[in-house]
């Protein structure tokens, strides 16, 4: 049985990848000098691809299963099985946006001003679709990087991906549309789908790659408290879905134990000692599988 052969995202991808998948339960390890990670499973073979090329070597056979952007199937027209989305970016859980920029104090207001006028991207086939849609004519540049520094001495508008517009706020730049709205996928070959093992084994990652996405900003939380006071304790968490409670040695105590937003911990806790609740603990979480 041959391993799958796995494509892992090189570039911006990269760290939030090897941490997703550490969370999940595999161990990835990356050399600089080698394009082969590698991973604590025998029957995975990691090599490192661009987001900008997964797709096309998905399709072909080449690897058969990888990690990339929505944006990049579509503009690689890549036929590729999409089995997941996985909505997590280089900096936070999210979606990113492509989005049509201009300089600050450029007088374009909407896509329409931008007839006969230049902009520079990476996606050329996404922005060249996107200008079809509104009737706008317009040359479209393949941009090598560095994008943001080209207007408006080498371009009128560019067309950029952002996660939080930072950078392009940075770079004095404005927001006239947003292109495309696109998530990381994880996609499989139509032959690797078609193999009983292989699409069992892309299925058992993809399950596990989910659940340390629904974990990574909450916290389990455990306590006891005395019957007596248990609705007063409930009451603290209004928002949470059925909480465990179990009996204790004690019959006049239970134990709770729930899963909560990590965000809301610290104000939490403090009502619940309030409520009379006792031994609190916070614990991390891996994994949420449901």
């Amino acid at each position: 049985m041959k391993p799958l052969r796995l494509g892992i995202p090189k570039g911006s991808l990269q760290d939030a990848t090897l941490q997703l998948f550490a969370r999940a339960g595999w161990r990835i390890t990356v050399n600089a000098r080698s394009y082969f990670p590698t991973i604590d499973d025998p029957e995975i073979h990691c090599t490192m691809v661009r987001a900008q090329e997964m797709a096309r070597y998905v399709e072909s056979g080449a690897l058969d299963a990888g990690i990339t952007g929505k944006d990049w199937i579509l503009e690689t027209q890549a036929s590729v099985v999409e089995v997941a989305e996985l909505v997590y970016a280089k900096q936070r859980l999210a979606r990113v946006r492509w989005v049509l920029a201009v300089p600050e104090d450029a007088p374009v207001q909407s896509v329409k001003d931008l007839e006969g006028k230049v902009i520079a991207t990476e996606v050329v086939r996404l922005t060249q679709n996107y200008l079809a849609r509104h009737g706008v004519s317009a040359r479209v540049e393949f941009s090598w990087g560095a994008t943001e520094v080209k207007v408006p001495q080498l371009a009128d508008a560019i067309v950029e991906v952002t996660e939080t517009g930072a950078s392009l706020r940075a770079h004095h730049l404005r927001i006239v549309d947003t292109v495309l709205e696109s998530a990381t996928m994880f996609i499989a070959s139509r032959a690797a789908w078609q193999e009983p093992w292989a699409r069992e084994k892309i299925s058992n990652l993809v399950l596990l790659l989910e659940g340390a996405i629904a974990a990574y900003n909450k916290v389990g939380l455990m306590l006891n408290v005395r019957k007596e006071n248990l609705a007063g304790v409930l009451a603290v968490l209004p928002a949470l879905k059925n909480p465990t409670i179990s009996a204790l040695s004690d019959p006049d105590w239970v134990a709770v134990n729930t899963i909560v937003d990590e965000e809301v911990v610290r104000q939490i806790i403090p009502r619940l000692k309030a409520a009379q609740a006792q031994g609190i603990v916070e614990y991390p979480l891996n994994k949420i599988v449901v």
